[in-house]
């Protein structure tokens, strides 16, 4: 009969995906291809009923046949193999020392409806399986080439770009095409969209669409902000980044940040307060710390201003003291700094 060999695979659990802090890992695929070889082969036994009695275990067999480069035959059994109440068929290989991975399908042909069926060993005269008193055996063999595995490719993937939303915005502030509404800040005046602003600001949402608004106002005064501090709060309402202001460097930048700071406080934009808090948590520095630290405590920033004491308390107090903010921070917030003195001394508690 015909070994069949079943290997079985092993089972896991699938991979985990990525903590989506990781990049995104290279993908790579390779295939297995199973080749396959089919054939088939009709056993005719005429005079069937002759055959009949023949004995439990008595054979016929085909003549040999090919399919896949091996050799196959058809066992028929017309009393039974080991038991007399069926008719038994088997396909041999004949190819001895050899392993094959193959499949076969042996029916009786129905000369009728081509359909196949079990049937006992005794078959009526009139059954569809017998004409002419010929039974006709079809066997169908499919054998398994070895498997192919295909070079390793990289996985099929399609290029997304970066999103570019930014910029679009960007390009409708700058254009003024649709806005609804101008700011009159200084001498200069700014075109904006009120959704983009309401959508990004909840002060402004509520100036714009809120029950204080001015009726059909479209003109709006801007009071305590720079033009050029407006202009780069806007960009950030717009865009989300401060590339508008990467050109400034050293005390400019710094000043910008600070103004930045105020207007983002004002209008209740925590990304945008964050950003500057760490821009000038970063930049810190003797000159800085003393107006930081007022800055910080009065726009409620609590990181900033624990930044700015422990910088003092690892710095030279005597070059702090002896700077403008420092004068200006003992005059207007003497309660900021007696709080920073004891911070600092319980720092400096806590590091001895």
């Amino acid at each position: 009969m015909l070994p069949l060999l079943l290997d079985s695979l092993p089972t896991s659990n699938p991979p985990s995906p990525p903590p989506p802090h990781q990049m995104a890992r290279a993908k790579t695929v390779s295939k297995c291809i199973t080749e396959t070889a089919e054939g088939s082969h009709v056993f005719s036994i005429t005079g069937y009923s002759q055959k009949r009695g023949m004995g439990v275990s008595k054979c016929v067999r085909s003549g040999a046949f090919s399919v896949g480069g091996h050799d196959w035959a058809i066992r028929f059994y017309s009393d039974g193999h080991g038991s007399s109440d069926y008719i038994h068929i088997y396909l041999d290989l004949l190819n001895r020392g050899v392993e094959v991975h193959a499949s076969s399908d042996l029916r009786l042909l129905d000369h009728t409806t081509g359909l196949s069926t079990s049937v006992t060993k005794t078959l009526p005269k009139a059954s569809a399986y017998l004409r002419d008193d010929r039974l006709d055996i079809e066997c169908v063999v499919t054998v398994m080439k070895e498997p192919r595995v295909s070079q390793t490719k990289s996985s099929p993937k399609v290029a997304v770009p970066p999103s570019d939303i930014a910029a679009h915005l960007g390009k409708l502030l700058e254009s003024k095409e649709a806005a609804d509404v101008t700011f009159y800040v200084g001498e200069d005046t700014f075109a904006a969209h009120k959704v983009v602003l309401a959508m990004r600001s909840p002060v402004f949402k509520a100036e714009l669409f809120g029950p204080m608004r001015e009726a059909g106002a479209q003109v709006l005064p801007i009071k305590d902000i720079q033009p050029d501090v407006f202009k780069a709060l806007l960009h950030f309402i717009y865009t989300d980044s401060l590339s508008i202001i990467d050109d400034l460097v050293g005390d400019d930048r710094g000043e910008m940040i600070r103004h930045l700071l105020v207007a983002a406080d004002r209008y209740a934009m925590e990304r945008l307060k964050l950003i500057c808090e760490s821009d000038l948590c970063e930049n810190l520095n003797v000159q800085t710390v003393a107006a930081t630290l007022a800055l910080a405590d009065q726009h409620h920033c609590a990181s900033l201003r624990d930044a700015c004491i422990e910088f003092m308390s690892s710095s030279s107090m005597d070059d702090i003291v002896a700077t403008q903010g420092f004068v200006d921070l003992k005059t207007n917030c003497p309660s900021v700094l007696v709080d920073a003195f004891v911070n600092m001394s319980m720092l400096n508690k806590r590091d001895n």
